[in-house]
């Protein structure tokens, strides 16, 4: 796991600013329960099944995860499920991969692989670092139902290049594989960055290197989704369902707003967090929120 990837998984439980109260998107907040899928739209509860039926006409679901909480990535794989008994023609992207490992997840989608042996070829360690117990029901559902799975992460090598040095430290083979406006302006998701991170954020050249290692993150996921959807068959049919760390999708900022950015589609959002109790969050967090009591170390 890279420095910056374990200074975004441990800011939430050190943040003056609660980044899942941002006034971002729709307006309001909304009390939700624990245990419970609530959609934030029409203030209810929900399940996994009302997530595929919002999603019904629209080209992406993204399931923004705590990572390794087993609540989480089983809803995942229901979501999947559901999608598969509406109908869709699923095609799952996994931030846990990066875009060189793509061979041996098709391998797997196509049952010609062991658990042991993919595990073992795809270097499912050092790709994560996650039990991969956590994440079998999702591997599981694809293997059963032949349903393609996508390594949506660029190699992590350039994330840390950019974190220290900035776009310019990219190779001119590197910047070729990535879309041209990585530096695009998005006053909404440096806000939700600088939650992440606490509030306070770095400031000057290495807080600016930081953040634009977050949005080639970012960009990069979405960049392969878009790709594989325009070099692949698909029909009216097909759902690209992304499955990332809830940093990556909140608010519509991240993999989900690059997307749309694009113009590649509209998608459906499940923001995953946890809380030991009942918690307001902002209505523009996601189209639904499943909470979840913290994980016990």
């Amino acid at each position: 796991m890279s420095p910056l990837l374990s200074a975004l998984v441990l800011a939430p439980f050190q943040n003056e600013v609660d980044p899942n109260r941002l006034p971002i998107g729709r307006k309001g907040e909304q009390t939700v329960a624990v245990g419970e899928v609530t959609d934030l739209g029409k203030g209810r509860p929900a399940t996994a099944k009302d997530v595929a039926e919002a999603a019904r006409g629209k080209r992406f679901v993204f399931l923004g995860e705590n990572h390794g909480t087993t609540a989480h990535q089983q809803m995942e794989a229901d979501v999947i499920q559901a999608l598969l008994d509406d109908g869709r023609e699923v095609v799952v992207g996994l931030e846990m991969y990066t875009r060189p490992k793509q061979d041996w997840l098709d391998q797997w989608s196509q049952g010609k692989l062991s658990e042991v042996d993919f595990l073992a070829k795809s270097d499912w360690k050092g790709q994560w670092g996650f039990d991969y117990g956590f994440y079998r029901p999702v591997f599981e559902v694809a293997r059963k139902f032949k349903v393609p799975m996508v390594a949506l992460n660029v190699p992590r090598d350039w994330v840390r290049v950019v974190g220290r040095e900035g776009y310019a430290a990219l190779t001119t083979e590197q910047k070729l594989q990535l879309p041209a406006n990585l530096g695009e302006p998005a006053p909404d998701h440096k806000s939700v960055f600088n939650a992440l991170m606490g509030g306070h954020p770095m400031a000057g050249p290495r807080g600016d290197n930081m953040y634009s290692a977050q949005v080639l993150w970012d960009q990069g996921m979405a960049d392969t989704a878009v790709k594989y959807l325009e070099r692949m068959p698909t029909s009216p049919k097909t759902v690209f369902v992304v499955i990332a760390g809830s940093g990556h999708v909140m608010y519509g900022q991240g993999i989900n707003g690059r997307i749309e950015k694009q113009k590649a589609g509209k998608g459906v959002t499940l923001v995953m967090i946890q809380s030991p109790e009942s918690t307001k969050v902002s209505k523009g967090l996601a189209d639904f929120v499943y909470v979840t009591k913290p994980v016990k170390g």
